[in-house]
């Protein structure tokens, strides 16, 4: 069968594997698969088809499939074959046993490829779907670069190239400004399958492993795993805070982190447009940790509770406003940081609440006090009346 003999499409097949990463051997069973739908379709057929197209030159035949048996039931004449008509095919056939014949239906050529090009674009959209969610979902956790499409309605989509990237409003920087064809950098959170399974990439500005990401991309320290970044808290758009840490007692990770002058820091806080970033030193002892995590301010003691994970930090009063920060910033940063609930007083306050506990510990003395001798005068009491009852029983007596 010559209707669909065609070179070009082999060479077309090869071209999409090497430009689209779109297997050449996937398309052809795609392509097959297409025939035999087209061939049933056009042709109002019940017989078992199949297609075997050529991988070099691609001539396509086309196969009825059919059973040898003695006597052909007339009802199943399309699935059957007699056994004298299977051994003119092949003098080894026996009955049970299947025998594909070539067929050639007339008009076939025309209205086969019409239909099935119609499935092959379909099948060449959805390999391509697959290839782009394969490569994407490789790519999350990671940072990608990409030209603002659309900023409207809370959504800002980027063009990323093969496809767009979708950030919604949570995801990101309050305060920046996203203007059309303008060229960012964002974190991909998720690879998820959209209408007809397209692959819908999600991507943030304000996750707290974008800044993460950057820090591994601008400080070889980081990439090379030198130096380990424990954890991150964010406020996105004015501050963050980062903990770091080496087992390399010969480097400093605070200062390699942010460089001669500031330098390398100074290019993420560039990419955030201004976040403000903490550096700080990660150590296994949480009451040093924490008392570094709420750095600028100085502490002077920290007391904690492991079993609830609570802290009860103290510092001097005037470093009480730092210590908590504008809008209590500094504070809930440092406890996100630190997975730790985290409650801050001042010298005065930390005093003025001893105080109160004592007189409150001193007034439960005096009450049970009280009460203590309460009690012993009414045994007393009792004591005594009972006294009176034994001595006026012997009396009467």
């Amino acid at each position: 069968m010559k209707a669909i003999d065609n070179k070009e499409l082999i060479l077309a097949l090869e071209d999409l594997e090497k430009e689209r990463g779109i297997k050449k051997e996937y398309l052809l069973e795609s392509i097959q698969t297409a025939l035999v739908t087209a061939y049933k379709k056009n042709f109002d057929s019940s017989e078992n088809v199949k297609v075997i197209m050529d991988e070099n030159t691609g001539a396509t035949s086309v196969f009825s499939t059919k059973e040898v048996v003695e006597d052909v039931d007339f009802k199943n004449s399309i699935q059957q074959i007699s056994l004298t008509d299977a051994k003119k095919i092949n003098k080894s056939l026996k009955v049970g046993d299947q025998v594909d014949i070539e067929i050639v239906p007339k008009n076939f050529g025309r209205i086969a490829a019409q239909t099935a090009k119609q499935v092959i674009v379909q099948k060449i959209r959805e390999a391509e779907r697959e290839v782009l969610y394969n490569e994407y979902s490789d790519k999350k956790g990671e940072i990608v670069s990409g030209i603002i499409q659309k900023a409207e309605r809370g959504i800002v989509i980027m063009d990323l190239g093969r496809l767009e990237g979708i950030m919604p409003a949570k995801e990101q920087i309050p305060t920046e400004k996203y203007r059309v064809n303008d060229k960012i950098k964002a974190y991909v959170v998720d690879v998820d399958r959209g209408e007809k399974g397209a692959p819908q990439v999600i991507v943030s500005r304000s996750h707290p492993d974008f800044v993460r990401k950057m820090l591994e991309i601008e400080i070889p320290e980081i990439y090379e795993g030198i130096i380990e970044v424990k954890s991150v808290s964010r406020d996105p758009g004015k501050r963050c805070k980062v903990a770091v840490y080496s087992q390399n007692e010969n480097i400093d990770p605070v200062g390699s982190c942010v460089g001669q002058k500031g330098i390398r820091i100074q290019n993420i806080i560039n990419e955030l447009h201004g976040e403000k970033i903490d550096v700080i030193e990660w150590n296994p002892d949480i009451s040093i940790f924490i008392a570094s995590a709420l750095l600028p301010a100085k502490i002077m003691a920290v007391d904690i509770k492991e079993e609830d994970r609570f802290a009860q930090v103290i510092v001097a009063d005037d470093q009480l406003s730092l210590a908590i920060g504008k809008a209590g910033q500094n504070a809930r940063l440092a406890a996100k940081l630190t997975n730790w609930k985290i409650d801050i007083k001042s010298e005065s306050q930390f005093r003025e609440f001893l105080a109160s506990k004592q007189e409150e510990e001193n007034i439960e003395e005096t009450e049970s006090s009280e009460e203590l001798n309460n009690n012993e005068k009414l045994e007393s009491s009792e004591e005594q009346n009972n006294t009176e009852k034994t001595e006026n029983h012997g009396e009467g007596e």
